[in-house]
């Protein structure tokens, strides 16, 4: 298993990634998959922004990605960062996530940011357990926020103090 800086030729694999979760899941609260073309240009503003892209090669295929970007966009919520890890789901279970959420962490730490959020479906257990596991703590629930496949959906808000 191999964590590194996401490129351009890993775009594809991001792209199916992210796709299969907008398509399957209540991870993303999106309702349209993305295009080569938008996932080119949410890479370079991420990069240009200097927000982190992680992926997770496994035999030279990219499995895994993940990033922060700010929290909110005004200029108080400057030092808090909101994750995203999203993991083939052929490849879960395997501690791919959890390699990709300690570099995130420590990448937020070494960059000066103070804490880190994590926005989560009600729904997914594995993902809420998966935080708490690695230090994040239940701060928060807003009910019937999103609206996907017929039904309201519940978020939760978890927190990991990084200073």
């Amino acid at each position: 298993m191999l964590i590194r800086e996401a490129q351009s030729k890993d775009l594809r694999a991001i792209l199916d990634i992210m796709n299969e979760a907008i398509l399957n899941t209540t991870s993303m609260y999106a309702y349209e998959v993305h295009t080569e073309a938008t996932i080119r240009q949410w890479l370079i503003k991420k990069q240009s922004d200097k927000m982190p892209v992680f992926v997770c090669e496994t035999n030279t295929k990219v499995v895994a990605y993940s990033s922060f970007d700010t929290f909110r966009t005004c200029d108080a919520y400057k030092f808090s960062v909101e994750n995203s890890i999203y993991v083939h789901q052929d490849f879960q279970g395997r501690g791919i996530g959890t390699q990709l959420l300690s570099t995130l962490i420590e990448r937020a730490k070494k960059d000066g940011y103070h804490t880190m959020i994590a926005g989560i479906d009600a729904s997914n257990a594995g993902s809420y357990h998966f935080h708490q596991q690695l230090g994040f703590h239940e701060v928060g629930r807003m009910r019937d926020v999103g609206y996907k496949f017929g039904k309201w959906l519940e978020l939760i808000f978890m927190q990991l103090m990084l200073s």
